[in-house]
């Protein structure tokens, strides 16, 4: 966690972007693996831990943007918990580590809601993605899960991206963290790309990395010599001299705050002619943007810059025909990377992707 005044600012912040009505943040619950008792690691909802910072399951957060009081709700654990986890703390505990002083039992929250509805007031939420949050936003709302969807609020959704993807300073430090991790990945999947190697190898090595020193990978591996399938996470081929390898990896740090490299190797150790004058006309394009990004700056200048450095390249090889401008302008250059230039990094490897 960071410290509470940066939660307590954030909440404030977003009170005033949206002036009135309650906003309903929901953290994440366990979710069951193959059977009840057995659950995926943990996962903490990235908006939820952005505004109160706290990893425990089954929080809820409501803030009134009317009166700027904030509320977390929850259950203790009982003895019966505790058995299995150790001492944890209570909820006032947690509620106060992140700037709350107002903490209720997680049953109290449908009696306020349906009481606030009542009343007329505009319940917002961002749109659920996973099931059991959806069944939980659907009884304290009084919805059918298929209905969430239609009353989800677009202001919510708004002020919470635009506050998001501005980072301060202590959000650069941690994804900072987590970019040494994902350095550390890719280093040792270099070394470890020789012929004979199984894919797997090094997808389970680096995924060991990420786990060490953070709390894992912020996306499955994409380790594989078949590139050109963009999501592939079929890592079952033996490296081959002549091969090139891609890998797409990154990690979540000890705050969540994630990275993401792709790097191409090739198994030989070197590249072939062919593979190299690709690999610089990469190169060129990341160099160029690199060099050009500056704040205010439209992202579809840096996009499309890096589309004509590719097309320019590949022109020059014999690869495609016309100009590099009539390529991008067509939209053909999708064809060569139909994923776009980048995406944001933040609580969320695609940041506030979830959000929608």
């Amino acid at each position: 966690m960071f410290a509470k005044e940066i939660y307590i600012r954030r909440r404030s912040a977003l009170c005033g972007k949206m002036g009135s009505g309650l906003i309903l943040i929901p953290g994440n619950m366990l979710t069951p693996n193959n059977y009840l008792n057995n659950a995926y690691y943990f996962r903490q909802d990235s908006s939820f831990l952005y505004y109160f910072g706290l990893n425990t399951p089954a929080l809820v957060g409501l803030i009134d943007a009317d009166s700027g009081e904030v509320a977390l709700y929850g259950d203790d654990f009982t003895v019966e918990d505790i058995i299995w986890t150790g001492p944890q703390p209570s909820l006032r505990e947690q509620g106060a580590e992140a700037g709350v002083s107002n903490s209720f039992p997680l049953a109290d929250l449908k009696t306020h809601l349906t009481k606030a509805i009542v009343q007329g007031r505009r319940i917002h939420y961002l749109p659920p993605y996973r099931g059991e949050t959806k069944l939980l936003l659907a009884d304290l709302l009084g919805l059918k899960p298929g209905a969430l969807h239609d009353h989800k609020s677009v202001e919510l959704m708004m002020a919470v991206a635009e506050m998001r993807e501005k980072k301060g300073p202590e959000e650069i430090e941690e994804l900072e963290k987590s970019f040494h991790i994902g350095y550390a990945m890719h280093t040792t999947a270099m070394k470890m790309c020789r012929p004979g190697i199984v894919e797997r190898e090094i997808a389970g090595t680096i995924e060991g990395i990420s786990k060490a020193f953070g709390r894992g990978v912020s996306f499955p591996p994409i380790v594989s010599q078949h590139g050109e399938t963009l999501h592939n996470l079929h890592s079952d081929g033996v490296l081959q001299n002549g091969r090139l390898l891609l890998c797409d990896a990154g990690a979540e740090g000890l705050s969540y705050y994630c990275s993401d490299h792709t790097r191409t190797y090739p198994v030989s150790g070197k590249f072939t002619q062919k593979q190299k004058d690709i690999y610089n006309i990469v190169l060129a394009a990341h160099d160029r943007v690199a060099a050009m990004i500056a704040p205010h700056m439209p992202y579809m200048d840096i996009h499309n810059a890096s589309y004509r450095i590719l097309a320019e390249g590949l022109i020059s090889l014999g690869l495609m025909r016309g100009t590099a401008e009539d390529a991008v302008a067509a939209g053909a250059m999708t064809l060569f990377m139909p994923h776009g230039l980048g995406h944001g990094m933040g609580l969320d490897v695609h940041d506030c992707e979830a959000i929608g």
